[in-house]
């Protein structure tokens, strides 16, 4: 995080001399953006704890719709056939998030926390 604050702020620095010294040997104007960084970071949240067992359990596989409806639904539906092959125990919910991989789905989330004990979210294929 340091190192990151150090570049940005050599960055400022490489461009303020440059407009002093553009300023000093030309009468023209440049405008410079500003590479600072906006919006402060996010705060870290630890990780829940490990289940000791997925027997008897629900795993939410959630494909987030990266890559389009046809690019990773059916990786997470083979991932559901071995689960109920060699994990008979656990329940598997396939599932497609709504709307683009970019865009949230509160309704998703809010039914994984009340029905699901564990998740996969992400692309595969």
């Amino acid at each position: 995080m340091k190192r990151i604050f150090m570049s940005v702020r050599l960055l400022l620095l490489v461009a303020v001399l440059a407009l002093i010294s553009n300023t000093l040997y030309c009468s023209e104007k440049i405008t410079v953006m500003n590479p600072a960084i906006a919006n402060p970071m996010v705060d870290r949240v630890a990780l829940t704890e490990r289940l000791d067992s997925l027997d008897g359990k629900t795993v939410y596989l959630v494909d987030i719709n990266w890559g389009g409806p046809d690019a990773a639904y059916g990786v997470f539906e083979e991932m559901k056939i071995w689960f109920n092959e060699n994990m008979p125990k656990v329940n598997v919910v396939v599932k497609r998030k709504a709307g683009s991989y970019m865009a949230d789905d509160p309704a998703l989330w809010k039914e994984i926390g009340e029905k699901g004990n564990a998740a996969l979210i992400g692309v595969s294929g």
